[in-house]
């Protein structure tokens, strides 16, 4: 499983008004519904109420190829425009992944 931290920065509101068009449009449950996707989600940081965290988790790699270039992305990238948003990245692979992890993970 990979899992992709996006945060959304912006001003006045608008990384909250992108992720709440995001769920009101349709396309978050899109994403959801896709091939591979296992998690898309979006947070408010209580410590800066700019910034929205998304956390995106797939099967795998060629799952997320798959969403990336997909149709979807155009109307994604135009949101994000819209609300002049800035964003920040990071990335993630399971534990499950790595046999030597998991005999630090306590489940």
């Amino acid at each position: 499983m990979i899992t992709v931290n996006l945060r959304y920065t912006g001003t006045n509101g608008s990384a909250r008004a992108f992720a709440e068009e995001m769920t009101s449009s349709g396309i978050v449950e899109k994403i959801r519904a896709e091939q591979g996707n296992l998690r898309y989600e979006y947070y408010q940081s209580l410590e800066d109420p700019e910034t929205i965290l998304m956390i995106d988790s797939w099967e795998d790699q060629a799952a997320i190829d798959v969403h990336h270039a997909s149709p979807m992305m155009q109307e994604l990238a135009r949101l994000r425009d819209k609300y002049d948003l800035h964003m920040s990245a990071e990335r993630f692979v399971s534990a499950e992944d790595n046999p030597e992890d998991e005999k630090f993970i306590r489940k």
